[in-house]
This record gives structure tokens, C-alpha cells and sequence, in this order.
């Protein structure tokens, strides 16, 4: 064989084997799968431009009817796995941009919190991901739910609330950004949390919780 062909077959052996790590490379990334899913989505019928994007964790993922709830405020629902704030930030090029919305809606960091994560830095992400978004969309109006209360997350209290507090104190100081205290309106008179309103694994909600969440939301929604 000549020495040109044995080159040939080495590059293209070079190349097929780059092609496989890089493929094992993405699907290694956490929660790669969905964000493929929303690609494909978004292949066959991509959402119109200036929506309002909600990107956050399952309480968001498992919202089904979140779009159809909000439908005239053309709402785009990119809620992912059990994601963290460091998911959604890596995740921004594909969660919020291609949409280029009026207005994005966040709802992460409860898992930061229960994967251990302090106060301190779960804020810190949330910064990180506020200025990122705001570093491509510089007057993109923002939403934050605040982080609810589990039943199921009880020993995480005190850490959530104390993370709920400082990005509350942080969007106070921002232009067009509005934190929406959910946990509040789900809570009973004395303070506790109430079971009625989560499914079986008291940490995501029934859609009585959703109602509420509804409720608290729909008057901060920018109209089109």
C-alpha cells in the first residue's frame, strides 16, 4: 500500500475518533439530552422572537401548561431536569438567546441549595447568570421567583432563606428586575409549609401550587 493512502486511512481513523469524543463529550454533560430536545423542538417549529423565555429547574420543567397558561405573553418554557443555577448558566447560548425575549423568568437554586451549596455562592451564581444574560440583552426586564420551601427539603431552610434574601436585596437594586416571593403565598398562617400543595415526593408541586405560583406571577408579564 502506499505511503499516501496509509495517510489518508490515519486521518480519516483521526477524524472518526474525534468525532466519537466529542459526541461522549456532550452527552457526559449533565442534562445534555433535554437541551438536544429543545433543539430539535425548536427545528421544527421555532418560537417567535421576543417571547418571554422561562428558564429554571423542574418546578418550571414540570409546569406543563405553563405555555398555554400564558399563551397571549407567548411564553417559552425551557425549564430542564433537576437543574442548578450553574446548569442554566451553562446553558444560556441554547436556554435564552436564540429566542432574543422580552422578558426572562427564573426559577433555580433550590437545587444548588440542596446539593450543599451555601447561601453565599448560590447567590453568586445567580449573579453569574444575571450578568451573562444581561452581558448579550443589557435591557432585558427580569423575573425571580423565589425559591420555595419543600417539605421534603426541611433541613435546607434556613440556607434558602437566607439565599432568597440576598438576591431579593440584589434585584432590588437593578433596572427592569422584579423578585416575586412565591414561598410566602405558599405557606400556611403560622409559617410552615403545607403538603396539600406538593405531589407524593413533597418537593414538586400539584397544580393547586401552580396556582398560586399563576397568581403571583401574571401581573409582572410584559404583554407583547
Amino acid at each position: 500500500m502506499k505511503r499516501s493512502n496509509i495517510y489518508l486511512i490515519l486521518l480519516i481513523c483521526l477524524a472518526c475518533i474525534t468525532l466519537q469524543l466529542k459526541a461522549v463529550a456532550q452527552d457526559a454533560r449533565p442534562f445534555w439530552s433535554e437541551i438536544e430536545a429543545f433543539q430539535k423542538q425548536d427545528s421544527l417549529s421555532m418560537p417567535a422572537k421576543n417571547g418571554i423565555v422561562f428558564v429554571g429547574s423542574s418546578s418550571f420543567r414540570m409546569w406543563k401548561d405553563a405555555e398555554q397558561t400564558f399563551k397571549k405573553y407567548q411564553v417559552i418554557n425551557r425549564g430542564f431536569g433537576g437543574s442548578t443555577l450553574a446548569d442554566a448558566i451553562t446553558y444560556l447560548d441554547y436556554l435564552v438567546f436564540p429566542y432574543e425575549p422580552r422578558q426572562v423568568v427564573i426559577y433555580s437554586g433550590e437545587n444548588d441549595v440542596a446539593m450543599g451549596v451555601s447561601a453565599t455562592e448560590t447567590f453568586e451564581r445567580f449573579k453569574t447568570l444575571v450578568t451573562n444574560i444581561r452581558a448579550k440583552q443589557p435591557e432585558v426586564p427580569l423575573v425571580y421567583l423565589s425559591m420555595k420551601e419543600s417539605p421534603s427539603r426541611k433541613q435546607f431552610r434556613d440556607t434558602l432563606l437566607k439565599a432568597n434574601s440576598m438576591i431579593k436585596d440584589y434585584m432590588a437594586s437593578m433596572s427592569k428586575a422584579v423578585y416575586v416571593d412565591v414561598n410566602a403565598k405558599m405557606l400556611d398562617k403560622d409559617g410552615n409549609t403545607r403538603p396539600e400543595l406538593f405531589r407524593e415526593d413533597m418537593l414538586h408541586m400539584k397544580k393547586e401550587g401552580y396556582d398560586i405560583w399563576k397568581k403571583a406571577l401574571q401581573p409582572h408579564l410584559l404583554k407583547p
